[in-house]
């Protein structure tokens, strides 16, 4: 309740705030009319561009006000066939989240990971904590695709890999999920990559099927079959609530949904390397030629355009007369 009313009360902060700027420009235009004074209007126009500038990234904040979208939240990333070459890109964009985490003062917790046979990860799942966690990082969900000269490759051929992200939050117990007990499968096995020299010794691991669906999660953070299991069933909690968010927004979207060209499927954002360099996201069409930025966790920009995405175009700066 008191995350909830400090939002509230910065949100009214930024409106106030911008109303007593809106007001400031009005009266200080009007006095620069009635002294003819040139180097006023200058003035009032640089006001006005910080103005807007500050208006737009109240938009961002507006946008941040889902039910869940100050919650922490779980990654998923999963390489996709191709071996060596897939697993190793999934291992990129671990390590992409891990830095764009830790550049705004998240922390993060390893819950499971399944290492590649050669190199890379199959799959891993990371908690992420900190404000507006979900938030931000929800856009991710969907299947990233690289295009690179494999290193892996004697031949130095360009190969093109995927991996998918599926991004959901932690909820808390305000949210009722019913789940059956019998709806799930609970499966043990022994733990493995890192963990020190006592991982591999027990079935600590856990892996929960829920069968109505075909969820499956699984945790291996833990020594503890019992620290273990009680994370996978509010993994599965929280995947199955994501679940039914997904749908209603599907609901919301059918009509923008049925306008946009499916093109690769859930495709979201292309990594190019070679022949050049270029990171493009495919919702929203923006893209960079920096590409060691964003696989350095530099992807503020592909986040606040999918938030601002909802709002429609964004308005242009320039466009004021």
């Amino acid at each position: 309740m008191m995350r909830e009313r400090n939002r509230i009360v910065a949100a009214m902060d930024d409106i106030r705030a911008l109303e007593t700027e809106a007001q400031d420009a009005v009266d200080l235009w009007e006095m620069a009319e009635s002294e003819g004074d040139k180097s006023m209007f200058a003035e009032v126009e640089k006001s006005i561009r910080a103005s807007v500038k500050k208006a737009q990234a109240a938009e961002l904040k507006a946008l941040l006000s889902g039910e869940v979208d100050a919650n922490d939240c779980y990654i998923e990333i999963n390489a996709g066939a191709g071996g060596t070459e897939s697993q190793d890109w999934a291992s990129m964009l671990r390590r992409m989240y891990l830095r764009f985490a830790n550049a705004r003062g998240y922390k993060v917790e390893e819950i499971d990971e399944h290492p590649g046979e050669t190199a890379g990860i199959k799959s891993a799942t990371m908690l992420i904590k900190g404000e507006n966690a979900y938030g931000w990082l929800k856009s991710e969900s969907g299947v990233h695709r690289l295009v690179r000269i494999s290193p892996y490759d004697s031949n130095a051929r360009r190969h093109t890999s995927f991996a998918s992200v599926w991004v959901y939050p932690v909820i808390d117990d305000t949210i009722e999920v019913d789940i059956q007990d019998k709806d799930v499968r609970t499966d043990t096995y022994r733990a493995s990559g890192a963990g020190g020299q006592h991982i591999n010794k027990t079935d600590s691991a856990v892996r929960l099927t829920h069968m109505p669906t075909g969820i499956v999660v699984a945790v291996q953070a833990e020594r503890s079959q019992h620290k273990n299991r009680a994370q996978a069933w509010d993994m599965l909690r929280a995947r199955i609530y994501e679940m039914e968010l997904k749908k209603r927004e599907a609901v919301a979207q059918a009509e923008a949904d049925s306008k946009t060209e499916i093109g690769w499927g859930r495709q979201i954002r292309s990594y190019v390397l070679q022949p050049y360099q270029m990171v493009k996201d495919l919702r929203t069409g923006v893209e960079t030629s920096d590409t060691s930025g964003v696989l350095d966790g530099k992807i503020d920009e592909f986040l606040s355009a999918s938030l601002s995405h909802k709002l429609g175009p964004e308005t242009e700066v320039e466009d004021l007369e």
